[in-house]
């Protein structure tokens, strides 16, 4: 990867990295070299993810995610409903 151009990685992919470097089946200079980033990027997502590894247990985290993501699906469709209507009716207008 060229110097200065920066690439969006998932979620699931800085997990997987951090999980390799944190099982040290490979060294974090492997895996840089592997996955085309930064040797402190790995180490900066290792240490999130030792830190953050106590929420996977929490009780009723998932479940607010849950919630939060279907309010929003409610929200989005209600934005296309309204947009629908609106357009319907500026065609009956005239506008």
């Amino acid at each position: 990867m060229t110097k200065g151009t920066r690439r969006k990685l998932s979620a699931a992919l800085k997990a997987k990295i951090a999980l390799e470097a944190l099982r040290e089946q490979a060294t974090v200079a492997d895996l840089a070299q592997r996955y085309e980033v930064h040797p402190n990027q790995i180490y900066a997502w290792k240490k999130q993810l030792v830190e953050q590894a106590a929420r996977a247990f929490e009780s009723g985290s998932g479940d607010a995610a849950a919630l939060r993501d279907r309010a929003i699906e409610k929200l989005h469709a209600k934005i296309g409903e309204l947009i629908v209507e609106r357009d319907f009716l500026a065609r009956r207008s005239g506008r």
